[in-house]
């Protein structure tokens, strides 16, 4: 829920707004191919927007989102609209007030059950409707389940998946 505009004159339409799942991992891949640069041999987590930047409104370069945290924990998916969060504990934005001005140690808080959102609606996740709408909670436990079998979960007691790789190094 972050902006990003994009400039390109001659290719992007001026005026045009997409709502179009993106993240920051899926640069690399755009701008190789803007300038027509090849990618590492290595695996991308990211994905082209290239058809999105030139106002292809029907392309979906990124159907889905995984949300890892810490050293490898799951704790939601997201298939276009709807986020599925796993339970899990974690350090709200919140932070205690402190004498001097500053904010004090954050508020731990913890996720207990499964939670649906339709971030469409509610882009601040506010109300779980995870009881009117189990068949996209069983759509959202598949792609959590591919998640795990290909990157691994910690929360779920699974060190590894079959695609995990070795962190890059300079």
């Amino acid at each position: 829920r972050v902006p990003f505009i994009v400039k390109w004159p001659g290719v992007t339409p001026t005026g045009t707004v997409c709502s179009k799942l993106s993240a920051t991992i899926d640069l690399l891949p755009t701008l190789a191919e803007v300038v027509g640069a090849d990618l590492p041999d290595k695996p991308i987590d990211g994905v082209s927007l290239v058809e999105l930047w030139k106002g292809n409104q029907e392309a979906e370069p990124r159907k889905d989102f995984f949300y890892y945290y810490g050293k490898n924990n799951l704790e939601a998916v997201r298939k276009g609209n709807w986020k599925l969060v796993f339970p899990h504990e974690f350090a709200s934005y919140q932070a205690l007030p402190e004498n001097d001005g500053f904010g004090g140690p954050r508020i731990r808080l913890r996720v207990d059950s499964l939670e649906l959102y339709n971030l469409m609606r509610d882009p601040g996740e506010a109300y779980n409707v995870i009881s009117m709408y189990p068949e996209k909670v069983e759509e959202l436990l598949l792609v959590g389940e591919r998640a795990r079998e290909e990157l691994g979960d910690l929360l779920t007691g699974r060190e590894k998946g079959s695609q995990n790789r070795e962190i890059g190094r300079l």
